[in-house]
């Protein structure tokens, strides 16, 4: 079975930001075949920025929706009192699978359930805390 993997809206905009492909990263740290994954409710995010901030991050925005059309979209139920990161934190405990995210908060929150975390260090690499 393949590795899914829960990509965070902020990391589909690290292609725009700092050109790099996320997708040949997440092959080369996790050096296996992987499932991206992204929530419903990540994918409405992204589609709101896209329309509502400035012209520089819409066209980011723009970008990280075309990056999404590789990821598997994924109908997920958000209770009413659930953040999107409490969404994602409780996907990721049910299937056993690492975040990608640059989100401080919801790395740290991740990391104290012992949920594996993909993120971007420095601007040029992936790097993963935990094992999967």
């Amino acid at each position: 079975m393949q590795l899914r993997v829960i990509i965070d809206s902020n990391f589909l905009f690290i292609p725009s930001q700092f050109r790099m492909d996320i997708f040949d990263g997440l092959m080369n740290i996790l050096n296996r075949r992987f499932e991206p994954i992204l929530l419903s409710s990540t994918l409405k995010e992204i589609q709101r920025i896209a329309q509502e901030r400035s012209p520089k991050t819409r066209r980011q925005a723009s970008l990280a929706l075309k990056l999404s059309e590789r990821c598997r979209i994924v109908n997920v139920e958000q209770f009413a009192d659930e953040t999107p990161d409490d969404l994602i934190l409780r996907m990721a405990t049910e299937w056993r699978c690492p975040v990608a995210t640059n989100d401080r908060k919801l790395r740290k929150r991740l990391r104290d359930i012992n949920v594996p975390v993909i993120y971007l260090r420095q601007k040029t690499r992936l790097e993963i805390e935990g094992s999967v």
